[in-house]
């Protein structure tokens, strides 16, 4: 089928931004004559057809039912800027764009995740059980935020690459991304979104914080906005169970074995005892969890270490852990953490725990954590900077520079705002890498900076997920459709009083997800397995 001619007509060359005039483009193939648009390659053009089976790689995100079924779509990859660094290495942005047949007019930029590198499928994965935006009809984009490898940390030591990582690849490829669909389908896009969870949802804050005019609403799951200070979060973490452990043959500690699961079963069983029905219900889920006001310490064995009691050790260690990362005068330096159902969660053991079975551990904190607070964080500042043995005395002014850069803590939304924009996020309340707290705090401050709650709701909205690890999992109510949400939102002026989800975790169950501060109570009578028996208070 053939396209509505197009042409580029930007006359401003003068700018940030400046496209050549193009030629007319009629097919997706002849987006495949690399034609140069200020520093953009279109490197590759194919028309997929209809039905195409995807796979889903990025490992943030959930896999894809088989079950839905994709739109004939234009592929494109192309690059910015490419270059040789500081380092002599190579560096470009990277994208990808789909661009379905028919369109809906929309547009969705598509987070990635960790330290990004690689160009994951743009297909606007946008949570569990929710269709993508693609199969909605969506053009979508996604970027390697300009260095390539999922475990490359090096890039940190390479200015430029530094800063497209932390913000500028977004906005250079969303402009990118809009001159090639202007191009393609002789219009330009009606609304402009971005969606991403973990770094991608660092990525959605810091788009509608750095790039307000590009993006009309944003979702951001799981962030990592304040990525800079969770990795000496996660660093105090390490340190606290790894001084608990039990040793190898090599007299090192053995990570995995600070808690078996039966101890992490124990204390999720003791949480949920203490804090699971000050929503109204006991059903597993602690949704007032302001008021949950959990101990450790009644878990203490009176002598000998048994299955039904913790040691004094692991208990002390609990406590240092979701107290949060401070230095020796006792000042915060990252979140403390809420007590929850998750802490049992196959998700909190991989971040924090780990599951190897010698001295070596591959607990994420361990590994990508940990590279990435020596090579980006703190770098190029401090060479010899040894991520195992971290200076938590000096550690936030060694990260400070990178977090000028790198975290979306800003609370100024006011052009974003003025523009109609609207931002949902999303939090598990055992995200075991970025603190539910971490972001609460951040929505408090936006009430006192925005003129109280009730303006700051009406640009963003937070909603926390009870017992859900990192992006998902978890004994929780993980499958929601925030798109749906978003959009009624920005198109139809209705803000989501709740978000109405479901769990595989409780497969017969339904809860209202409800915007921060409230939270889901039991109305008193009815089935508790349905929402419509709870209220947002």
């Amino acid at each position: 089928m053939g396209w509505n001619a197009a042409l580029i007509v930007i006359g401003l060359s003068e700018l940030l931004f400046p496209f050549r005039i193009c030629a007319q483009m009629k097919t997706c193939e002849d987006l495949s004559t690399k034609i140069n648009l200020a520093g953009i390659v279109i490197e590759n053009a194919e028309l997929v057809a209809a039905g195409s089976p995807l796979a889903n790689s990025n490992p943030a995100m959930p896999p894809l039912p088989a079950n839905w079924k994709f739109p004939e779509y234009c592929k494109v990859h192309g690059s910015i800027h490419a270059r040789i660094g500081a380092d002599n290495a190579k560096y470009a942005i990277q994208f990808e764009l789909r661009m379905p047949n028919p369109w809906n007019g929309k547009f969705l930029f598509q987070g990635g995740g960790g330290l990004d590198g690689v160009v994951q499928p743009a297909m606007g994965v946008v949570g569990f059980n929710a269709p993508p935006a693609l199969v909605r009809g969506y053009a979508v984009a996604s970027t390697d935020s300009g260095h390539q490898g999922f475990s490359n940390s090096i890039f940190g030591h390479e200015q430029q690459a530094r800063l497209d990582y932390a913000y500028n690849a977004i906005g250079e490829v969303a402009r990118a991304a809009k001159a090639v669909l202007s191009t393609y389908y002789g219009k330009s896009e009606e609304h402009s979104y971005f969606a991403g969870c973990s770094n991608g949802g660092r990525e959605a804050m810091m788009a509608v914080e750095r790039y307000p005019l590009e993006f009309d609403g944003a979702i951001a799951g799981d962030p990592g906005f304040n990525l800079s200070h969770a990795a000496i979060g996660e660093a105090w973490d390490t340190e606290t169970f790894a001084a608990i452990a039990p040793r190898g043959e090599d007299g090192r500690p053995i990570l995995s074995k600070a808690f078996s699961q039966a101890d992490l079963d124990l204390v999720r069983k003791a949480v949920l005892d203490e804090c699971d029905g000050l929503d109204g219900v006991k059903d597993g889920e602690i949704n007032n969890f302001k008021e949950c006001n959990f101990n450790p310490g009644i878990l203490l064995c009176g002598g000998v270490k048994t299955a039904d009691c913790l040691s004094k050790e692991q208990v002390d260690a609990l406590r240092r852990s979701f107290s949060g990362a401070r230095d020796s005068s006792g000042r915060q330096i990252y979140a403390s953490w809420p007590y929850d159902a998750g802490i049992a969660g196959t998700d909190w053991r991989g971040w924090k725990l780990g599951s190897s079975t010698n001295s070596t551990p591959n607990a994420v904190n361990t590994t990508m954590g940990a590279i990435a607070l020596k090579d980006y964080f703190v770098h190029p500042y401090l060479a010899d900077f040894d991520p195992a043995h971290v200076e938590f005395d000096k550690i936030s002014g060694e990260v400070e520079e990178t977090h000028a850069i790198n975290d979306a803590v800003s609370t100024d939304l006011g052009t974003f705002a003025k523009r109609g924009g609207k931002l949902i996020v999303y939090e598990g309340l055992s995200d075991p890498v970025f603190s539910a707290n971490d972001i609460v705090a951040y929505f408090d401050q936006l009430a006192t900076d925005n003129g109280g709650q009730q303006n700051a709701q009406s640009i963003a909205r937070l909603f926390l997920i009870p017992g859900m690890n990192h992006c998902g999992g978890g004994p929780s109510t993980d499958q929601f459709d925030a798109l749906d949400a978003l959009e009624k939102w920005v198109e139809a002026g209705k803000p989501p009083a709740s978000i109405l989800a479901s769990g595989r975790a409780f497969p017969h169950r339904t809860r209202p997800l409800c915007p921060y501060p409230k939270f889901a109570f039991y109305k008193g009578s009815g089935d508790p397995e349905e929402a419509a028996n709870f209220v947002c208070k």
